[in-house]
């Protein structure tokens, strides 16, 4: 019996639907919503700025 058409078949046609499959997967797990990504842009802009008010040796505490 000879099986050289099932190498052929999975190379060709199962590889490429899997690796795709694969691809949409991760791509999909790997998306941000938007309300995540201007939380993480809100918190890093405090940060920075408290930061650079202590740099400036400032503080919030004294009017």
């Amino acid at each position: 019996m000879d099986s050289g058409g099932a190498g052929w078949t999975l190379m060709t046609i199962i590889g490429p639907i899997l690796l795709i499959a694969v691809i949409a997967w991760a791509a999909l797990r790997n998306r941000s919503s938007r309300a995540s990504d201007d939380e993480t842009e809100r918190a890093t802009r405090d940060l920075y700025r408290e930061e650079d008010k202590a740099h400036r040796g400032e503080d919030d505490d004294v009017p």
